[in-house]
């Protein structure tokens, strides 16, 4: 855990969320600036700052994610299907060092994305 990180002390419950999913390796909340009737974020318990840092270690917590995230949208009623966005750096949209994938449903969807 990194002290100064906003996902890392929702993990520890430093700060509240609505969860949505959680299993010892994978934490699922609501995004509090929804862009979809349904948004969530997909987070790993380990501090991983961006995709670019992910090593064959975590190819099992990585597929968890995913595995969570088809989960997360049945539960959820997104039979009309979903979209799973990951940013990495800055330029790609990314805003919390802490890689996560955002699970947007419930309206369609352009391509390509903005």
């Amino acid at each position: 855990m990194e002290k100064d990180c906003l996902f890392c002390k929702i993990i520890a419950g430093e700060i509240p969320a609505e969860k949505v999913y959680e299993d010892e390796r994978i934490l699922g909340f609501k995004d509090i600036r929804p862009a979809a009737p349904f948004h969530a974020l997909l987070i790993p318990k380990e501090h991983i700052p961006t995709f670019n840092d992910l090593g064959e270690a975590h190819d099992a917590m990585m597929g968890g994610l995913l595995r969570a995230a088809a989960a997360i949208a049945r539960q959820e009623g997104l039979d009309e299907g979903y979209r799973l966005v990951g940013n990495c750096l800055k330029a790609a949209g990314q805003e919390v060092y802490h890689i996560h994938v955002h699970l947007l449903g419930g309206r369609g969807f352009n391509w390509p994305p903005g």
